[in-house]
């Protein structure tokens, strides 16, 4: 997670601690939103065990669940 707050802090010009709090907010609202076996995956790769695809083909599955096609 780490990775992603400093990520997030950096693009927002935000503190860390404050990036860390958006993070934390953001992947428990897309987590209530997904199925649950998705949903461990945003937990592991923001605990540094999954990988950018996965998310990354995870989002494109997910993109009708908030009206994107």
């Amino acid at each position: 997670m780490d990775e992603v707050v400093k990520m997030v802090a950096e693009k927002a010009g935000i503190t860390e601690g404050q990036a860390k709090i958006a993070v934390q907010v953001v992947a428990g609202i897309l987590k209530d939103r997904m199925p649950d076996a998705m949903a461990g995956q945003v937990d592991a790769y923001l605990k540094g065990e999954g990988n950018a695809k996965n998310i990354s083909d995870m989002a494109g599955k997910l993109g009708g669940m908030f009206g994107k096609k």
